[in-house]
């Protein structure tokens, strides 16, 4: 059966269509003969219970800077489609929490994925404390006497803001590093929440995992390795994605948390794994689709359109 899918998300003019795994799931709802909506979150409204947005029908192809086309703006009814991707990047802030709340409104008539609830109370380097022993040794606080005492036990560490995105804000800071006390003033000038403080682990310069879930299954793995002179292995700041194989220990903790996820609804996930430590659960706008897709793994998107479909 045809579906009618909204996806909300950063506006579809913006996107890298190499490595975006939202326009990879479009792609595939496209596939399978899904009729499309396009929205981005300040076009999302709640008056007197409904909830509408202005929306254009979406069509996608394979072209870089010619991937799409939108029809004309019109304003309907979320309750009149039958999924809504929740696809919009971070940051997690307050407009972001809001929309979690506005969609909630429209289960369960339409299946959100993720489900908005479970975002909102899932934040990934909150969520993730739910499981400290397949951690690093992790503090979450603004307190600087904490931080320095961490630093002081540990010597080398990573400090980054709480609700970032993209490796933005990450520092990773030594034993004898004379900044500690300007990063933390900095940070507090930027950030009304708490910091996260944990362990660096050397691992990280052979890569950070970045292990795929859906619906709570295995689904596929990169490996994303720091450039020379970045301690960050995202790939939009020089990070190389790199084929992979699973070890026990990751395995060990994917079966560990696929019960939370489950229980949750967190239909697609994507976990980050270093040295054996698991360091972030994402579910607001996972990523790496089309990274294992290239390096000859699942085809992710059908898997999570198939999860999808089952549900319906």
């Amino acid at each position: 059966m045809a579906l009618d899918v909204a996806v909300q998300m950063d506006h579809v003019s913006s996107i890298s269509i190499k490595g975006d795994s939202t326009f990879a799931l479009c792609l595939e709802a496209q596939k399978r003969g899904h009729r499309l909506f396009h929205y981005t979150p300040d076009r999302l409204s709640l008056r007197d219970g409904k909830v509408t947005v202005r929306g254009e029908t979406m069509e996608l192809r394979e072209e870089e800077g010619n991937h799409y086309t939108l029809g004309t703006q019109e304003k309907f009814s979320l309750s009149d489609v039958d999924v809504v991707l929740l696809r919009q990047d971070p940051p997690f802030d307050m407009a972001y929490i809001t929309s979690t709340h506005i969609l909630e409104r429209v289960q369960p008539k339409t299946l959100v994925v993720n489900d908005p609830a479970a975002v909102r109370n899932a934040p990934e380097k909150v969520f993730v404390t739910e499981f400290p022993d397949l951690m690093p040794e992790t503090l979450i606080t603004k307190d600087a006497a904490e931080i320095m005492h961490f630093r002081a036990e540990f010597g080398e560490i990573v400090m980054k803001p709480l609700y970032g995105n993209g490796g933005a804000g990450v520092f990773h800071i030594t034993r004898e590093d004379r900044n500690m006390t300007s990063f933390i003033e900095t940070f507090g000038l930027m950030f009304r929440e708490p910091y996260v403080i944990q362990r660096y682990l050397k691992d990280v310069r052979q890569g950070d995992k970045r292990i795929i879930l859906v619906d709570g299954e295995i689904a596929g793995a990169i490996n994303r390795v720091p450039a020379e002179t970045d301690a960050r292995s995202n790939m939009h700041v020089g990070g190389q994605a790199t084929a992979t194989e699973l070890t026990d220990r990751e395995r060990e903790i994917c079966e560990r948390i696929a019960p939370a996820l489950k229980k949750n609804n967190l239909l697609f996930v994507g976990i980050d794994v270093i040295g054996g430590y698991l360091t972030e659960i994402n579910v607001t706008s996972p990523t790496g689709i089309r990274e294992v897709s290239r390096f000859g793994g699942h085809d992710i998107a059908a898997m999570i359109w198939d999860a999808i479909e089952s549900r319906l």
